[in-house]
């Protein structure tokens, strides 16, 4: 931003009592970073109070040619909130309030800030479901959520972010704010353009609202916690529990280098003598998950598991999770910096993609942890280096390399639901070639013309006729 953008922004900025500003330098520095390791640092943070706010504030910002960055949370793992062209970073935090439960519609009307979890449990008193639940759901926004298409566990019976957007309300780079959706539950009016906002990154719009699909809430939670001596066992009672025609509604896996990293930091003992671990919940009617328990403990024991717990009833299940959610807090733990990589590849191939870790390990000279919703193919491959050896650090961009390569090859994708952002921009031509690229810029120009709304990341700007 240069200093005639400067003082004009802030003669503008005077006029508005509705926003927020924050001009000191530790405030931009807070707002310049997510979870991942590149910061940038903003000229000013922003945070409306309304929709309407937040409209005007990005007509301001397209007339005075200042870049902006939506900013959930923070709690991203790809720099996609990172203002890599300083200008205006934007938050969604002051908007925070859920606005309906309707219960017998089964949706509820939100703003952007509101946290995951907070949402779960207000749905939850009027026994409705809202299922897509990220590891730090207790941290991270449903704007967050829905500019990621977020995920978790439950994704294999209850599917994504995505497909609990019934309507958007979105304000656009030019300041209109634009209605997309509705409140039903099926809707084929015109082009399913709330959709296009959904995995979008803040490149696209900013949602102000969402009005979200409820389910009836499960009447009962059960889970059974194994562990096995080789991951190959895991990977197998997973493909035989499908095979039982079985459904959970999450199944997680566990290595033995997360499974270390998370007894030094939990003090746990559960996984003495084990190498791999796996959780499968089930959900539903209270007699029918008794039903499923016992078919998933048969189907467990033949790998001969060195354990099997069981929990019964939401506190029980909760306790079983609150383990798994230490696991990438573990892995910091170990002082290693982890490059956590939400790769997806098809659930045919989970036993080849363990195999592969594994001889990639022994090829590149790092540990590599493998952990993460094996239910959907959903596997966090998390490369260990050391950020200060610069061996590592090439051995670790080869690994990558690598990991990106095969993932591909086998029909996968780079990304589940962290997002492409900066961290994985170097290899998103590997994953959409020439046309698909330009079909993503076209959009993208089409809505943001002066490409000013999170610049910087994965996509390229246009280029304008001279």
């Amino acid at each position: 931003m240069n200093d005639a953008q400067l003082e004009s922004l802030k003669t503008w900025a005077k006029q508005r009592s509705d926003i927020d500003w924050l001009w000191d330098e530790k405030s931009r520095d807070t707002y310049g970073r997510d979870k991942w390791f590149a910061s940038g640092l903003p000229d000013v943070v922003a945070l409306p109070e309304s929709a309407k706010a937040t409209a005007d504030l990005l007509k301001t910002a397209s007339s005075l040619q200042i870049p902006v960055t939506p900013r959930g949370a923070g709690h991203g793992y790809v720099g996609g909130c990172v203002p890599v062209h300083g200008g205006i970073s934007l938050s969604i935090e002051r908007l925070n309030r859920i606005l309906e439960i309707h219960r017998e519609d089964f949706v509820v009307v939100t703003q952007p800030g509101v946290l995951t979890q907070a949402l779960q449990d207000a749905v939850a008193e009027v026994k409705r479901y809202y299922p897509p639940d990220p590891a730090s759901r207790a941290d991270c926004s449903i704007g967050g959520n829905i500019a990621t298409n977020a995920g978790g566990p439950r994704c294999l019976k209850y599917g994504v972010t995505r497909d609990y957007v019934l309507g958007l309300e979105v304000a656009l780079m030019d300041g209109s704010l634009i209605r997309l959706g509705g409140r039903g539950h099926k809707n084929k009016t015109g082009f399913e353009l709330s959709r296009l906002f959904v995995g979008s990154e803040g490149m696209l719009g900013v949602v102000t609202e969402a009005t979200l699909k409820l389910l009836p809430l499960p009447e009962w939670r059960a889970a059974l916690s194994f562990g096995y001596r080789s991951m190959e066992a895991a990977a197998r009672t997973i493909l035989a529990l499908f095979d039982a025609g079985l459904l959970p509604s999450a199944i997680e896996i566990a290595d033995s280098f997360t499974l270390k990293a998370a007894k030094k930091r939990t003090g746990t003992k559960d996984f003495e003598g084990c190498e791999a671990s796996l959780i499968v919940e089930v959900d539903g009617l209270r007699d029918v998950t008794k039903i499923e328990v016992q078919k998933i403990r048969e189907i467990g024991m033949l790998e001969d598991p060195v354990f099997i717990k069981e929990a019964d009833g939401q506190a029980a299940v909760e306790k079983v999770w609150q383990t798994r959610r230490e696991f990438s807090y573990s892995l910091r733990d170990t002082g290693l910096t982890k490059l956590n990589e939400d790769i997806v590849v098809p659930r045919g191939r989970l036993v080849d993609l363990i195999h592969f870790a594994e001889d990639l390990q022994k090829e590149c000279q790092i540990p590599i942890a493998c952990f993460g919703h094996a239910g959907d193919g959903n596997i966090h491959v998390n490369v260990m280096i050391n950020q200060e050896d610069p061996e590592q650090v090439r051995a670790g961009d080869h690994a990558l390399d690598r990991l990106f390569q095969q993932v591909i090859d086998w029909g996968g994708a780079l990304t589940g639901e962290h997002g492409v952002g900066l961290a994985k921009r170097k290899w998103w031509p590997l994953a959409a070639d020439a046309s698909v690229q330009a079909l993503h810029s076209r959009i993208k120009h089409a809505l943001d013309p002066e490409d000013l709304l999170n610049p910087g990341k994965f996509l390229a700007p246009v280029k304008k006729n001279s």
